[in-house]
């Protein structure tokens, strides 16, 4: 192991020159905790701007649906196109709602439980899109503290190996070690720290977005359980 040679305060103290001068475990330490740190900021920036879209798209489409539009007219309008949240919904429940009737269905029952599964389907893979990647958030904010611990376990046995190498224990010969030991435990917790904070908060933006769409599944299959009821049910 290199001995630490002694350098100008300013100079050998610098970031830079910290990241350097370490072993090439703590520099893989570094680099890793700090790709984790951009990616991190890139998911929570990706996210907000999602989240952000898709609460404007949810309150585009209640808008229109609970205006007195009637439902073959809106279905029209989305089929073609590529919706996501409520429209997803509103989409999958109506194209299994006309599959349905062009084959003849005879159960309401077995009708309205097909449309219920259409939706629910239609939900989940809504909801994997808007909690997709939240779980690098969750395993960043857990991991990078002790991922960077691990790296000044490494600096301090470097500085340990320092002196023993140049039988000096002067500050001079110490600090750096020490110095970068510690860099690694401030980058661990860069990563970390906006991490479980972002995690925490997009998390609880996504149940918000969940509930509303749970809520507008459940409201729109009691509208086509009462028009099933009228189609499909025997009249006495």
């Amino acid at each position: 192991m290199e001995n630490i040679a002694l350098a100008e305060p300013g100079a050998q103290l610098s970031i830079w020159a910290l990241f350097m001068q370490a072993s090439w475990v703590v520099k893989l330490v570094m680099i890793g905790l700090l790709c984790a740190s951009v990616w991190t900021w890139a998911i929570i920036v990706d996210k907000l701007v999602a989240y952000g879209r898709m609460r404007l798209a949810l309150n585009r489409f209640e808008q229109v649906f609970w205006s007195g539009q009637s439902l073959e007219e809106l279905y029209r309008t989305l089929a073609d196109r590529k919706t996501t949240g409520m429209g997803a919904i509103f989409v999958a429940a109506m194209r299994e709602w006309k599959k349905s009737f062009e084959k003849g269905a005879k159960s309401p029952l077995g009708l309205q439980t097909r449309i219920d599964k259409a939706m629910d389907l239609a939900l989940t893979r809504e909801m994997e899109k808007l909690e997709g990647r939240l779980g690098f958030l969750a395993t960043t904010g857990s991991a990078a503290p002790f991922i960077g611990l691990f790296g000044t376990v490494i600096g301090i046995m470097t500085s340990f190996q320092a002196i023993a190498g140049s039988k000096n224990t002067s500050l001079a010969v110490v600090a750096p070690g020490i110095a970068e030991a510690l860099l690694a435990t401030a980058i661990g917790l860069l990563a970390a720290i906006p991490a479980v904070i972002a995690y925490n908060k997009l998390s609880s933006d996504a149940s918000k977005i969940a509930v509303r769409m749970e809520g507008f599944s459940d409201e729109f299959s009691a509208i086509l359980s009462r028009q099933i009821d009228e189609k499909v049910a025997p009249k006495a």
